[in-house]
């Protein structure tokens, strides 16, 4: 098999400097996220869960927090509508949440680019041609995210996972990039209300 340059060696490099670029420069911003919602999580303003990475290895995923732990009378967790404060909402419209996965990019659990991480109660869920989507780093933003994020349906966003997979190359990241921050800046892709979360994968047909 034939090695290519760019996915097997020059992506982490540059994955590694521009998180690292990355982190340095907006240090202030995410300082300033940390000050902000420390009142509004009882001084807990990060968020830590278990995702799956390239190839199945599990890790943990760093974001800011945008939801309280508030519970029914039973102990479950209310629906998101109900927990996502107000400075999360805001957050979330402008994609400040996903700031502190520059570490995870550093530490190289994830890239800049690529699949997003999912929850790893999907991955019993994928037939064999989405569970491709694994083969590489989950990324920050990636072609699905571009492409309606969480507008677009289950099946459509796999469906760009894994086309950006069979086609990874310097200049579709490069796409990528610069298309995630004119989103981002017009707050596009995001549902409806950037309180709502996209519903849970139940799978697909093999």
């Amino acid at each position: 098999m034939k090695f290519a340059m760019y996915p097997n060696f020059f992506k982490r490099l540059f994955d590694f400097f521009f998180a690292l670029i990355g982190l340095v420069v907006l240090s202030p911003l995410i300082l300033l996220c940390i000050l902000i919602l420390m009142p509004a999580t009882q001084g807990n303003p990060f968020f830590l869960q278990r995702r799956p990475g390239k190839k199945g290895k599990i890790f943990t995923i760093l974001k800011f927090k945008t939801m309280n732990d508030r519970r029914d009378n039973h102990g479950h967790l209310l629906p998101d509508t109900e927990r996502i404060t107000k400075i999360g909402g805001l957050m979330r419209k402008a994609s400040l949440d996903e700031l502190l996965q520059l570490v995870n990019v550093l530490k190289g659990d994830m890239s800049i680019v690529g699949p997003r991480p999912l929850l790893i109660e999907y991955l019993p869920l994928y037939n064999s041609i989405q569970a491709q989507r694994h083969d590489v780093r989950p990324g920050i933003t990636g072609w699905a995210q571009v492409h309606g994020r969480n507008t677009i349906s289950w099946q459509q966003k796999f469906e760009y996972d894994v086309w950006y997979v069979d086609n990874i190359s310097l200049k579709t990241d490069l796409i990528i990039i610069l298309k995630t921050i004119k989103k981002v800046l017009g707050s596009e892709g995001i549902s409806a209300s950037p309180d709502i979360t996209m519903e849970k994968f139940k799978g697909t047909d093999p």
